[in-house]
């Protein structure tokens, strides 16, 4: 089941293109137009404006719907007939589109509130396959790949510190690519604490972060020396259809754009170059940006963001994943086209 501040956010979106004045009529009407909303859902959105639940997220969302229903390039004050709520389901194969909200069979819609975050993804499927394919390898340990020396040496910081702190070392092998699930956890149950056990595990992760850094930034850029247009399309997730984001800044100000296809962007944009480098800033980071000019000619500008490299469950506790971040202003981002 979705969260309720999700279900406040996207199912609000919808109600409020059904041409409602007022948020609460809508509420009380309990519309069975929007599919896939049943009176569960309605009875805890009521309950929640009841008691001043996000009430923020749910003016938000009232106020994006209303946008996108009066848009020149949305609804254009045409009530919709078919109007679809994606909920908690997920398909089992990945999905290009992001969407939420299905309105007429064609507007694909993505509620999204207070993150930066573009997705979340395996360092070699980044680093290695540019996001081109989930198929691959299993889940390696990115770490270990890119710096087995200084990976090492963080281990082996930590599993003296774990002997010295009264537990068995030998419970846990002297590799730390030869870690187990089980072992995975009993380590990051250990390792929670926000300080390292040691001045010593705490120096080799520093030089850890510095080295993975740089490692993935340089097998990136290897990479990009074949197609990084395509890339950056994946990286800004632009798909074959367009879609529209609506939601709300990390800032607090509303996000309402048009999300290009590849063929938009190659119709107003080139790609002048793409770089990236290591930045470790207290864990393994690469930052990226992209320089874009205008098609038919003009000053270029950047697209900034970041990729964090980290553990998906705790120090140890699971294989790194790498979150990906735009930095840029959505509203500023060549192929985001801000909605009229």
């Amino acid at each position: 089941m979705a969260d309720l501040r999700t279900e406040v956010t996207e199912i609000v979106t919808g109600l409020a293109m059904l041409g409602y004045r007022e948020l609460d009529h809508a509420l009380g009407v309990r519309p069975r137009l929007v599919h896939n909303v049943t009176e569960h859902h309605f009875d805890r959105l009521v309950e929640a404006r009841e008691m001043g639940r996000y009430g923020d997220e749910f003016d938000t969302a009232w106020a994006n719907g209303q946008r996108f229903a009066y848009s020149e390039e949305g609804l254009r004050g045409r009530p919709p007939w078919w109007l679809e709520w994606k909920g908690p389901h997920r398909p089992p194969a990945y999905e290009q589109i992001p969407a939420d909200l299905r309105v007429d069979h064609v507007y694909l819609i993505s509620c999204k509130y207070g993150s930066d975050i573009l997705m979340n993804a395996s360092p070699s499927h980044l680093f290695d396959r540019l996001l081109a394919s989930r198929r691959g390898s299993a889940a390696n340990d990115w770490f270990a790949t890119v710096s087995p020396a200084a990976y090492q040496e963080l281990w082996s910081a930590c599993r003296r510190a774990f002997g010295d702190a009264g537990h068995d070392p030998g419970s846990v092998p002297e590799r730390a690519e030869d870690l187990t699930p089980p072992e995975r956890k009993s380590m990051k149950d250990y390792l929670r604490p926000r300080v390292w056990p040691s001045p010593e595990a705490a120096e080799a992760y520093r030089w850890l972060a510095v080295d993975v850094s740089n490692q993935s930034a340089l097998r990136w850029k290897e990479r990009l020396d074949t197609n990084p247009e395509e890339m950056l399309w994946r990286l800004l997730r632009f798909a074959p259809s367009p879609y529209f984001v609506l939601g709300r800044a990390s800032d607090g100000g509303p996000l309402r754009y048009r999300v290009a296809t590849p063929w938009d962007f190659r119709e107003r944009f080139r790609l002048e170059a793409f770089d990236a480098w290591g930045d470790a800033v207290g864990q393994p980071l690469v930052r990226w940006r992209a320089e874009i000019r205008p098609a038919g000619g003009g000053p270029a500008t950047s697209i900034d963001g970041h990729v964090e490299v980290r553990w998906s469950h705790g120090r140890f506790g699971g294989m790194p994943e790498a979150k990906i971040y735009l930095d840029t202003p959505h509203h500023q981002v060549p192929g985001y086209f801000p909605l009229p």
